[in-house]
């Protein structure tokens, strides 16, 4: 089976304390194993909760979502959580690292959740920190990282665990441009070298010109420009 992700009229609505607001229905969405997508989109059109839903960290109001065959949707939340951890890898723009913890200790926290023991985890750990270029900072906290750094680190944790599928919620966004485009270049290079099929949120034309397709959001629909 070539296709990673599959949707079929999804939608998704939130009460209000007068009626629904209702961010999109009916939605279709294919990707192909491989594929480097970009998904672009006004402010508050539900980019993020799009992704949201593919890593199943939120359940849709209607419609059928697959990943790799399987219905996430039909799963329980430990099920879930495994799907999680095991196929997926996330970046968010805010980083979200753990600042009591080093970079290291950041990254192979997936994997002692996973079951690996802390050695184990450590090794591979440092080995995908060398992938982003940050070995001689792996002991350090995120306070004392740079932007680019902590985001080079949040892409290594969320590769640690070697997932299929990638998804980047503005990975550029709170970073400059020439420190947001070697982040995007890094994405690029790691999508090709790992074998992943990607996603990434973003408001920047120049980003989105790093993926092989890219689709507009708008009125609760996807369309490939």
């Amino acid at each position: 089976m070539n296709n990673l992700v599959v949707t079929e009229n999804v939608g998704k609505a939130y009460p209000l304390p007068k009626g629904m607001l209702r961010v999109f229905e009916g939605l279709d969405f294919v990707l192909e194993r491989g594929d480097l997508v970009a998904v672009m989109g006004a402010s508050g059109v539900g980019k993020t909760t799009f992704l949201n839903l593919l890593g199943a960290l939120d359940r849709p109001t209607e419609g059928t979502i697959l990943l790799d065959g399987e219905d996430i949707l039909s799963k329980g939340e430990r099920e879930k959580a495994r799907l999680r951890n095991e196929k997926i890898g996330f970046v968010f723009q805010f980083y979200h690292l753990l600042p009591e913890f080093t970079a290291l200790e950041n990254v192979f926290l997936p994997l002692l959740i996973r079951g690996l023991e802390r050695r184990d985890a450590a090794g591979r750990a440092l080995a995908i920190l060398k992938e982003v270029f940050l070995e001689d900072k792996a002991h350090q906290k995120p306070s004392l990282l740079s932007g680019g750094e902590q985001q080079r680190v949040a892409v290594a944790r969320a590769l640690v665990n070697d997932p299929q599928l990638l998804l980047a919620d503005e990975p550029t966004g709170n970073l400059d441009w020439k420190t947001g485009e070697a982040i995007m270049g890094l994405i690029q290079d790691l999508h090709v070298r790992r074998g992943l099929s990607s996603i990434v949120v973003t408001h920047n034309e120049k980003i989105a010109a790093f993926c092989r397709k890219v689709y507009i959001m708008e009125a609760g629909r996807l369309k490939r420009i």
